[in-house]
């Protein structure tokens, strides 16, 4: 076991205390504020002393700046009282937990306020509980010199694991395996080791859905060790707030701005709205529905490429999409310096499941949200990851790298990258996470992805079947609709009589319900007879009415109910016509997907008339641009289908000498159970 998970293991057994007073799903309100009050507390040890000289020095207003330089923090404390006071006088401990929290300066204030933290003191102070809990935390060090700001961020992360089990909640919606965002930051980062390197460098990174912020701080730390004097600002936007004061609490220790972290749905509430980034990572939630957003999310993509959301809308259960969509909207535009040169641009990281990938046919929201991504040039790559990576899922996932400065020589091309085998299995599981990247396999996968982005033709890599370069076309489809003529013969029968007794357009034809029974009783000599073609019917049909004294109704309505009761389809049957031209069957319709570099007319000769010659391509009138259409272009990235192996079935004679094999082992053991 870690120290880390020692450490965080230790500061759940709190939950101990709570048992009884407190329900599982409860122990997290109380376990992470605590958490992150004790942090505090200690990282203000050293300088805690100074802040209080200098409060009770300088009687002027506006000094919240000195007291920012007297702590040497982003944040400060003016209560008289730490967790060893707090600890040591029983009889006041709710009283002085309250005033201690008030002491905070506002940046930190904001942050334990998302805990709402309040409400527990009473509570706990009512059960008696709250001594023995703060005294249990006041003896827990938890300064930088004992554990550093990475490690904290395990801490935290395993503590949210921890309430998430107990909670029943999703673990992944709040945080991301450390392993899976250091290949993301690695595969981010991949090509930018010159650009980053350079005197003077400010880079501003986003995570849309930052959770406890262990991508943010994960790209700082990589950037720093190419660069340590590379100015870095982090910025990030956070649903779950347990999440959102860990993570802004992490920024406000390692002195960033904490209030770059902003609480809220980014789909609503877009927290950085009108900046752009120059780095981008997310792990959005997979599957989660964006219904309780949709009326702003619809009338934002009203506005077409005004807004976010110009590209499409997915499906009402996944907002994956819109996630990417939100992002890139973020990206920095490309320019040109003095020199010539391009500059500014953005690349961006986000974690998927397989959905986005094809999700929704041509013309549908994701695959006209693709087909914008590609044709314009953004997507980069997709890496493939292991299953069973993530907390709260055992699926496949798959790493989206997007940009928007290609270099000239891998514009028009993206890179399928195939890791899926590169895990480890895990000693012991944590939720439905059973397998780890390594260090190693972290380094393999990147290596093979850095190889692939200098090259011109997979197949000239040493490890092309785990690589595969395609270009943007390939994944563009020409969906068209094939037709069939509707062939029928005409018969009549008791269901026939039963039919039109029922619709409602012979009624009305006709006159009423007491016409229709003489209709019906005009047609009853006809019963069991058979037509071959609809005019042959047709005749016999009206001459049978006329005969009873009904009339033939000439309406539309009429006849089609007529054809409905009597007409049954039939391979050998008459084409049925109209305007002249065969209708088409309904059941028969199906659909083709033609590669968008092919002609679809060559593709249906070739591919689908030898097969059905009496087939024709549907002409369908789109109902938004009022149009004709004989195809709707879609984009899909088939990974499973492009990196598909087939295995050869086993010789025949190696199943028989199994199955023979077989044979003597159950004769044997029915031997022993013969003579036993």
């Amino acid at each position: 076991m870690s120290k880390n998970q020692e450490l965080a293991d230790f500061i759940w057994s709190v939950a101990d205390l709570l048992r009884g007073d407190y329900k599982r799903s409860e122990y997290g309100k109380v376990i992470l504020p605590l958490t992150v009050l004790r942090r505090l507390d200690c990282v203000m040890e050293p300088t805690r002393q100074a802040v209080w000289d200098r409060a009770a020095s300088y009687t002027g207003e506006n000094k919240d700046g000195l007291l920012l330089a007297a702590s040497k923090l982003k944040f400060y404390n003016l209560s008289e009282q730490t967790f060893a006071t707090i600890s040591n006088d029983a009889a006041n401990v709710a009283k002085n937990l309250k005033d201690y929290i008030r002491g905070f300066s506002s940046e930190a204030t904001e942050i334990i306020n998302r805990y709402e933290f309040h409400l527990q003191i009473d509570r706990l102070d009512n059960a008696d509980l709250l001594y023995q809990v703060v005294r249990k935390f006041a003896g827990l060090d938890l300064s930088f010199e004992a554990v550093d700001n990475h490690d904290m961020g395990y801490v935290f992360e395993e503590l949210i694991r921890k309430f998430a089990d107990a909670s029943n909640e999703t673990a992944g919606e709040h945080f991301t395996p450390r392993e899976v965002i250091e290949l993301m930051v690695e595969l981010l980062l991949a090509p930018d080791d010159a650009r980053l390197t350079g005197e003077g460098q400010v880079v501003d990174i986003l995570d849309p859905a930052c959770g406890t912020g262990g991508m943010l701080s994960a790209a700082e730390e990589h950037i720093r060790r190419l660069n340590p004097r590379v100015r870095v600002n982090l910025f990030g936007q956070e649903l779950n707030a347990e999440s959102y004061a860990i993570c802004r609490s992490d920024m406000l220790l390692k002195g960033h701005t904490a209030k770059n972290i902003r609480f809220g749905n980014s789909f609503s509430q877009d927290g950085h709205e009108g900046k752009t980034f120059n780095y981008m990572l997310a792990n959005p939630p997979f599957g989660v529905e964006w219904k309780k957003v949709e009326t702003a999310v619809r009338e934002e993509a009203e506005r077409g490429h005004d807004g976010r959301f110009g590209a499409g809308l997915p499906r009402i259960n996944d907002g994956s999409l819109l996630f990417l969509q939100h992002m890139m909207s973020k990206m920095q535009p490309l320019k040109k310096d003095k020199a010539g040169d391009e500059v500014g641009g953005t690349r961006l990281a986000i974690v998927f499941n397989g959905s986005p990938l094809f999700t929704g046919g041509a013309g549908s929201g994701e695959s006209e949200i693709r087909k914008w991504i590609i044709e314009h040039d953004y997507l980069e790559a997709v890496v493939a990851l292991p299953d069973q990576l993530f907390y709260n899922t055992d699926i496949s996932t798959y790493v989206w790298i997007v940009t928007n400065r290609k270099p000239a020589d891998r514009k028009g091309r993206v890179i399928l990258l195939d890791a899926r085998d590169q895990s480890t299995k895990m000693r012991k599981s944590l939720g439905k996470k059973r397998k780890k990247i390594t260090r190693a396999q972290i380094g393999r996968i990147c290596a093979i992805y850095r190889d692939a982005l200098s090259i011109a033709d997979a197949k000239t890599h040493p490890d092309h079947p785990r690589v595969k370069v395609c270009a943007n076309q390939d994944f563009g489809y020409q969906r068209i609709t094939v037709d069939r003529p509707l062939k029928l013969r005409f018969e009549l029968t008791e269901d026939s009589l039963t039919q039109l007794r029922a619709s409602a357009a012979v009624k009305k034809a006709v006159g009423g319900e007491a016409v229709v029974e003489l209709l019906l009783a005009a047609l009853k000599p006809l019963l069991g007879s058979r037509w071959t073609t609809k005019a042959e019917a047709w005749d016999a049909l009206r001459t049978g009415m006329v005969a009873g004294g009904v009339s033939w109704p000439s309406a539309a309505p009429f006849q089609k109910a007529m054809r409905d009761a009597v007409g049954v389809t039939d391979p050998e049957g008459e084409v049925q016509v109209i305007n002249g031209k065969p209708e088409p069957d309904p059941d028969l319709r199906d659909n083709e997907n033609v590669p968008l570099s092919e002609n679809i007319d060559a593709y249906f000769i070739r591919e689908v008339l030898p097969h059905v010659p009496d087939a024709w391509i549907a002409e369908i009138r789109n109902p938004k641009t009022k149009e004709v259409e004989r195809c709707k272009v879609g984009y899909e990235i088939a990974f499973t289908r492009l990196f598909y192996v087939s295995t050869p079935p086993r010789p025949l004679l190696e199943i028989d000498m199994e199955l023979k094999s077989l044979e003597v082992e159950i004769q044997a053991l029915l031997g022993e159970v013969t003579h036993g």
